[in-house]
């Protein structure tokens, strides 16, 4: 039954690499670490997607099995010192030839790799599995304000983060960075858990506070709200995992725009003659280009007009939402008898 399913896993994955390759994805987002991780830090963001993922967890999931195909693929380049460093200068396309050039191929790597974690008979199946749980840091909330500008083109932004991190004291100190779970049998059927501490004192710690600079990616069309996560980077815990760095985005007012999922709104004033007998106008967007909002038409006050493709790019995609204009009609304070006249003559039955 195993045998099977490494086979039909084995051939989505295949699939999955090349959808991946010409969909050009960064791997880095692809394993959600920073293009600064360090090799821990990648281990660690690959162990918990692949244990997501799996297939075996997500039975009859194919989007599941594809995400999984794609973190193996990831992990195996940043995985690889040689090849990241290719990726990095180079791209896909670099990595590729390298490949081409005698570099190992991507065959079977996949299931080569989990079970570097795991092992050959790891699988979700049957037995209950017991998930070994490591202290993790507090999470570090950050907003972050965006234009709407940013937000419609996409920009980047530096930020200053200033933590504590964890560095070598003197001394010694009891820890538990070595308790292991052992199961012994003990008898027909029957089996003892219990826990063993293999390590009673390790090297002293402390804490140090280190800043740097962070660059944030605002990506055009993220949403209000959406969360830019640095993994790794939050609060850091003794014997145990940092926390995340959470920036979540939030927008600016705009002078001009208003936003509302992925369409954005936008007012024109016209003058009473504009709007009785047509006019021409063209509104500057977010990103500099001109939208002909200009009509021949009588236009009534509070008329709303769509404006197609206009709107905010849809997040990861190359579709646009919609425009729409409405337009307010300025009437004039007064009229003298001779311009009554006249209206009356225009427009009179």
């Amino acid at each position: 039954m195993w045998i099977g399913k490494v086979s039909v896993f084995l051939l989505l994955f295949s699939v999955s690499v090349v959808e991946l390759v010409s969909a050009g994805k960064s791997y880095y987002d692809i394993l959600q670490v920073s293009r600064q991780a360090s090799d821990d830090q990648i281990k660690r963001s690959y162990r918990k997607l692949a244990l997501k993922f799996h297939p075996d967890k997500n039975p009859g999931n194919e989007e599941a099995t594809k995400k999984f195909a794609e973190i193996n693929n990831a992990y195996e380049v940043l995985s690889d010192k040689e090849k990241r460093g290719i990726y990095d200068q180079y791209g896909e396309e670099g990595l590729r030839e390298h490949q081409q050039g005698g570099g190992r191929g991507g065959g079977g790597f996949g299931q080569d790799i989990f079970s570097q974690f795991f092992g050959g008979g790891f699988r979700f199946g049957g037995e209950e599995e017991e998930e070994e749980r490591t202290p993790k840091g507090e999470d570090v909330l950050v907003e972050i304000y965006a234009t709407l500008e940013d937000l419609y083109v996409g920009n980047s932004y530096q930020v200053w983060r200033d933590k504590n991190v964890v560095k070598p004291a003197s001394g010694k100190r009891r820890c538990n960075c070595k308790n292991k779970v052992v199961h012994r049998q003990i008898g027909p059927g029957m089996y003892q858990q219990y826990t063993e501490q293999v390590c009673q004192e390790c090297p002293n710690v402390k804490f140090e506070r280190v800043g740097q600079f962070l660059t944030v990616d605002i990506e055009k069309g993220m949403r209000d709200g959406q969360e830019i996560i640095f993994y790794e980077d939050g609060e850091p815990i003794i014997d145990g995992e940092p926390g995340d760095l959470k920036f979540i985005v939030r927008t600016k007012p705009h002078s001009r725009f208003r936003r509302e999922g992925n369409d954005l709104h936008v007012t024109v004033t016209l003058t009473l003659l504009e709007s009785l007998v047509g006019f021409k106008k063209n509104i500057d967007h977010l990103d500099g280009h001109k939208v002909d909002v200009g009509s021949n038409l009588v236009t009534k006050p509070k008329e709303v007009r769509k404006f197609p493709g206009e709107g905010m790019p849809l997040f990861e995609s190359n579709k646009k939402g919609n425009l729409f204009v409405t337009f307010e009609v300025v009437f004039p304070s007064s009229l003298s008898d001779e311009q009554k006249s006249v209206i009356s003559k225009t427009l009179g039955s």
